[in-house]
């Protein structure tokens, strides 16, 4: 592969991985109630036009938008990984390396699953990859014993997080992109801790988000 799609696709990585984060803080803020759902009162776009009325989001409908947002951001982080690794290693699927054969087949069959139903996606496990599992280090690790047809679940390969590891080991170990010192980034105003899905604010009231 040349260093050009090299250099594209460890941008497409990066940019899910943007895509991902912000997804996460936007998922906060509407779970916390901080996120302003300001839109337009008139949009216009070449021949269309829309009044405040018809795209205003109630707080309900901007919570499971959130969340969704969220979830499917996972899935471009997925989609992402399996193009890097296609285009960079020759016949991914039979790699000498279990590691970078694991990471291929994982975030393909996550691919899979999200692509055939996204709104409601269902493993779709191929026959030669079933009843295996698919380990990458200490990163993700997917057995798909009994899960063709099974509804998808998180706790099957180990969350969003694990993805988002996946994503950043395809750029910096299969891809080799250079570790830059990361800018200085002030802390945040709202102070959280998240463990799973429950959010903990220091001497506030807890708050438990919908199981994704």
């Amino acid at each position: 592969m040349s260093r050009v799609d090299v250099s594209t696709h460890i941008a497409f990585l990066f940019a899910a991985e943007l895509q991902f984060r912000l997804a996460s803080a936007v998922d906060i803020a509407v779970t916390m109630d901080k996120q302003p759902l300001d839109l337009p009162l008139q949009w216009s776009h070449g021949k269309h036009l829309v009044r405040y009325q018809e795209v205003a989001l109630r707080k309900d409908q901007a919570r499971f938008a959130a969340w969704n947002m969220h979830r499917t951001s996972t899935f471009l982080m997925a989609v992402a990984v399996k193009d890097a690794i296609k285009a960079a290693v020759p016949d991914p699927k039979n790699a000498k390396d279990s590691d970078v054969r694991a990471a291929y087949q994982v975030a393909r069959l996550i691919r899979n699953a999200f692509a055939h139903n996204p709104f409601s996606p269902v493993w779709s496990i191929d026959p030669d990859c079933r009843n295996q599992t698919f380990k990458v280090r200490d990163i993700i690790s997917l057995d798909t014993t009994n899960l063709q047809g099974a509804t998808f679940d998180w706790r099957h390969y180990g969350g969003p997080l694990a993805l988002l590891r996946l994503c950043r080991y395809v750029r910096f170990e299969i891809l080799k992109d250079p570790k830059r010192k990361r800018e200085i980034i002030p802390m945040p105003m709202n102070i959280y801790f998240q463990q799973g899905n429950l959010l903990v604010t220091p001497k506030k009231k807890s708050v438990a988000k919908d199981e994704s």
